[in-house]
């Protein structure tokens, strides 16, 4: 089948339409003429891989990875980065109006100052058997072993060298399935964790051979904007620190007032902000250690005017709706998971009626879903300011305000 490629749909594939049908083909550009091979079909849709490129786009450039294509984790090294950041943008504007049915003018996409090595966290992929160490190949369980990821900051890229050489010492504990790493200002670190057990294995000469780890402490600090924030491996942390104080800029921006709530906080990447702008601030979190890391940070920057309470976030909101500490609530910012907020979320926000919220997501689809209800419950959308936090990816973090 041949095909010429309109634009870029979320989820990342290319559209086109041939014989009466939708056609959605992977690793395209927008203007590519292919030749492309059906996959499956879905109804009306096809699912497509490209055969043959008989005519490139000109926003389409030579993938610089040897793993693009069967690697799952970049699927948009084909084209150039101007070309990314436009099809993000589409994307977003694309589910706010097919799910939301809102239309948005233009807005900014804020670049990366790195398109490459900027992943300052990771998760690699572990075979034991197969002595296998990487990312998922692309729509498959099998590792894609990688030796070198271009998008690694190089503390990362070093640690993954350390973790693939204790691999080949068979070093690495069998029963792993994967290894989560972060870098911090000092070293990486990673979980999970086997130092003690790799040394016991070394000699006393080798024993500070991985000068990269920061092996003695299960956490490490990260320095964003004048704010110091301490996690571990397994923290959920926003994984482009170069954007961060921008994406927090405008989150936040000049909030002032009496009090604000910021839910799934996790280490406290706003909470800690927040607190220095509002004088009242609840932080709420499930993850255990991410709220205790929450507490630390607030802890270190000397701020006693917000306290982290560890709960699932719907129950939370629900066992909170009469308490008067939530009553003429100022501010309300969310960061949910990639799955967005629960309807029960998005209902104890109505019940409480903040003056402004501030939705952060991950998902375009999501957020519109999300922000359809929370419009339908009386909010008008404010300003809309995306990130390219996942150059080289399909992924997009797009920062929200409304006012009710």
């Amino acid at each position: 089948m041949e095909v010429t490629i309109e634009r870029i749909l979320p989820g990342g594939l290319g559209l086109a339409h041939a014989d009466g049908k939708t056609v959605m083909v992977a690793l395209a550009a927008p203007g590519d003429r292919l030749s492309v091979r059906v996959d499956r079909e879905k109804g009306n849709v096809v699912f497509a891989s490209i055969e043959e490129i008989i005519e490139a786009s000109p926003q389409r450039i030579e993938p610089p990875c040897p793993y693009f294509g069967r690697c799952g984790g970049c699927d948009f090294q084909q084209m150039n980065y101007q070309t990314q950041l436009a099809a993000k943008k589409k994307i977003i504007r694309d589910c706010l109006h097919r799910i939301a049915r809102i239309e948005v003018p233009d807005f900014e996409i804020i670049a990366a100052p790195n398109e490459w090595h900027y992943r300052a966290r990771a998760q690699w992929q572990y075979d034991a058997e197969q002595k296998q160490l990487g990312y998922f190949e692309a729509a498959s369980r099998r590792v894609c072993d990688v030796v070198e990821c271009a998008v690694l900051v190089p503390e990362l890229q070093q640690t993954l060298e350390e973790l693939r050489s204790e691999m080949f010492e068979d070093l690495l504990p069998r029963e792993a399935k994967y290894f989560r790493a972060f870098a911090g200002d000092h070293g990486a670190i990673v979980a999970p964790g086997f130092e003690r057990r790799r040394r016991s294995q070394r000699g006393p000469a080798q024993k500070n051979s991985t000068s990269s780890r920061a092996e003695e402490s299960a956490e490490v600090t990260r320095m964003i904007a004048s704010e110091t924030y301490r996690m571990g491996a397994e923290s959920f942390f926003q994984t482009n620190v170069d954007l961060l104080p921008q994406l927090i800029d405008v989150a936040i921006g000049k909030q002032r007032g009496d009090s604000a709530i910021e839910l799934y906080c996790g280490v406290g990447l706003f909470t800690v902000p927040l607190a220095r702008r509002l004088k009242a601030v609840i932080g709420v979190e499930d993850d255990a250690d991410a709220t205790e890391f929450a507490r630390k940070n607030l802890a270190n920057a000397g701020l006693d005017n917000a306290e982290i309470e560890r709960s699932d976030v719907g129950n939370w909101l629900a066992w909170n709706e009469q308490n008067p500490r939530c009553a003429a609530l100022d501010f309300l910012l969310l960061d949910p998971p990639r799955t967005g907020a629960e309807s029960r979320v998005i209902s104890g926000i109505l019940k409480l009626k903040p003056k402004r919220i501030c939705y952060v997501s991950c998902d375009p689809a999501t957020l519109a879903r999300d922000l359809k209800k929370l419009i339908a419950g009386g909010y008008s959308l404010d300003s809309i300011v995306a990130f390219d936090m996942f150059p080289q990816t399909h992924h997009v973090e797009t920062v929200v305000h409304l006012s009710g």
